[in-house]
C-alpha cells in the first residue's frame, strides 16, 4: 500500500474535490522551475554519487535536526558538521537509526509529507519509517545511490527540472558553474547573484570581503563609487554563468535612498568598523535602492527576503556556524520600510522586485496593497516556515483579495533538500488547485478561468517573473 492518499490536500466536499482533482491532473507533470533555492552546483557538475541515506536527508538539512534538536537530541549526533569542519558521530548508519527512532516528531507536519514522498516516489519504498525498519531503508537507499539511476544529473532528469537556481556569494568564483557550463550535460544550472557578505557591515569580516571584491573585479573599492563599480561587474559575471536574479537577505525590509555623499561616508565608517547597528541597518536599506538601479540597468530580478533573526543561539552559532536551525521569523514592516525603494523605481515596468516575509501578517496589511499598486513588486510565496499547506493557504487567501494571482511570482522550493524539489512543488500545486476549485465552487471563479490559473501559478508565472 502507498504511504500516501492519492487525494491529499484536496478539498473535503464532494464537488470541490472533483474539480481540484481535474485541475491537479492537468498540471501535475508540468516541468519543475525551481527559482530559488540552495542546493550545491557540484553536485551536478562532478556528478557523484550520494554518500548515504543520512547524507542525503539528515545532515544538511535544518528543517531535520532542528526538529530532532528541539527534543534534546545534540548536533553532534546528528553528524552535522561543527565550525572548524569536523563531526563528532561519523557513523551515517547510527546518525539514520537515531533519525528514524525519532521519525515520529514529524507527524503531521510538512516535512513528513516531503520526506514520505521522497521515499515513495523516488526510491519506492511504501512501508512506514520507523526504528524497526531503519536499517532496510538505510540499506535500500544507500544501494540505491551508488547506481546510475541514482546519480544527481539523472535525478535532476528524472525530477522532470526544467531550471534550478542556486545562491552562491558575490565572492564565489562559481567553479562549478564554469565547469557545469563547460560540459556536454544539458541540464540548466543557473547561479543567483547573494551580496549579503560585502553589502552589511555587520558582516563577519566585512572591510575584508570588501577588499576580495576588489581584487577579483579590478576596482578600488575603498571608494563608494568604486564599490559599486566592484557590484556591476560581478553581476556581470554572475550574468555570463546563467544568472537572472539577485538575492538579498537582510535582517529588515528597510530601504533607503540616500544623496551620494551621505551614502559614500556611510560607506567609510563601515569600512572602518565604526557603524553603529542603526547606520548598519541604513547603509544595508541604500544598497537595497543601489542594486534595484543596478537591476533596471543590468535587468536581473530583485529577490529581497528579510525579517529572519538569525543564529539566535550563539553557543550553537560559535560551534556549528550559520544555518543551523536556529534561524527565527520576526516582525517586519514593509509599509513605511520599501516607500524610499519604490518611490525611487517602484513604477519601472522594466524592473520586477520579488519581495517575501516570514511575518505573516504583513501579507494583507500591508504587501498586497503594496504588490497590488506598483508595477515593479511581486510578491514571493510563503517561504521557510510557512511553505506548508496551511500556510499556502492563508497565503493565497489573505492577498488574493487585493492583489489577484498575477502580482505573486509562482512558487520556489529555497531547499537545501534535493530530493525534497518535486514533494515541495507537490504540495504547492495541490493547494493552489485546492483553492482554485473552492473559488470556483462558491461562484467566485469561472471552471475555465480555473484551468488557465493552474497552469500560470505552477508554471507561467514563475518562468515571467524569473525570466526563464
Amino acid at each position: 500500500m502507498p504511504q500516501l492518499d492519492t487525494d491529499r490536500l484536496l478539498p473535503l466536499d464532494d464537488r470541490s474535490r472533483g474539480i481540484a482533482r481535474d485541475l491537479y491532473t492537468s498540471i501535475s507533470n508540468l516541468p519543475i522551475i525551481s527559482p530559488h533555492g540552495h542546493t550545491e552546483p557540484a553536485w551536478f557538475a562532478n556528478n557523484t554519487p550520494f554518500a548515504n541515506a543520512a547524507e542525503l536527508f539528515v545532515v544538511p538539512d535544518h528543517y531535520v535536526f532542528r526538529m530532532l534538536v528541539s527534543q534534546g537530541i545534540e548536533l553532534d549526533s546528528l553528524g552535522v558538521p561543527r565550525a572548524d569542519g569536523t563531526t563528532v558521530e561519523q557513523d551515517p548508519r547510527a546518525i539514520w537509526a537515531l533519525f528514524a527512532k525519532n521519525y515520529h516528531l514529524f507527524r503531521g507536519t510538512p516535512s513528513q509529507l516531503w520526506l514520505d514522498h521522497s521515499f515513495e516516489h523516488v526510491f519506492g519504498i511504501r512501508e512506514e519509517l520507523s526504528a524497526e525498519t531503519a536499517d532496510d531503508y538505510y540499506t535500500h537507499i544507500t544501494n540505491s545511490l551508488a547506481t546510475p539511476d541514482f546519480l544527481p544529473r539523472a535525478l535532476f532528469d528524472r525530477f522532470n527540472i526544467e531550471a534550478l537556481a542556486t545562491t552562491e556569494s558575490a565572492l564565489d568564483e562559481l567553479k562549478w558553474h564554469k565547469q557545469l557550463g563547460d560540459s556536454d550535460w544539458q541540464g540548466r544550472i543557473i547561479t543567483t547573484y547573494r551580496p549579503d557578505a560585502v553589502v552589511d557591515p555587520e558582516f563577519a569580516d566585512f572591510a575584508n570581503n570588501v577588499a576580495q571584491l576588489g581584487s577579483l573585479t579590478g576596482c578600488d573599492t575603498q571608494t563608494f563609487s568604486g564599490y559599486l563599480q566592484a557590484h556591476r561587474l560581478r553581476r556581470q559575471f554572475f550574468k555570463t554563468m546563467g544568472a537572472t536574479a539577485t538575492d538579498h537577505g537582510h535582517a529588515s525590509a528597510r530601504t533607503e535612498d540616500f544623496p551620494p555623499e551621505q551614502a559614500s561616508k556611510l560607506f567609510e565608517k563601515a569600512l572602518a568598523g565604526q557603524c553603529s547597528a542603526e547606520e548598519a541597518d541604513a547603509f544595508r536599506g541604500h544598497m537595497l535602492t543601489e542594486m534595484a538601479r543596478m537591476s533596471l540597468d543590468d535587468g536581473l530580478i530583485m529577490q529581497i527576503h528579510p525579517g529572519s533573526a538569525r543564529s539566535h543561539n550563539h553557543g550553537v552559532a560559535a560551534t556549528h556556524g550559520r544555518d543551523k536551525g536556529f534561524d527565527i521569523p520576526t516582525r517586519t514592516e514593509y509599509v513605511h520600510a520599501l516607500q524610499p525603494l519604490l518611490n525611487a523605481v517602484g513604477m519601472e515596468k522594466s524592473l520586477t522586485i520579488i519581495v517575501f516575509t516570514l511575518d505573516e501578517t504583513a501579507f494583507s496589511r500591508e504587501l498586497a496593497p503594496l504588490a497590488g499598486v506598483y508595477p515593479a513588486l511581486k510578491l514571493g510565496p510563503p517561504w521557510w516556515f510557512f511553505d506548508s499547506y496551511e500556510g499556502m493557504r492563508r497565503f493565497r487567501e489573505t492577498t488574493t483579495e487585493t492583489c489577484g494571482f498575477y502580482n505573486t511570482a509562482g512558487f520556489n522550493d529555497d531547499t537545501r533538500a534535493f530530493c525534497s524539489i518535486p514533494a515541495r512543488h507537490d504540495v504547492a500545486r495541490r493547494v493552489d488547485c485546492a483553492y482554485l476549485a473552492t473559488l470556483v465552487t462558491t461562484g467566485r471563479l469561472r471552471e475555465k478561468d480555473a484551468i488557465e490559473l493552474a497552469f500560470e501559478l505552477t508554471y507561467g508565472l514563475v518562468k515571467k517573473a524569473y525570466r526563464l
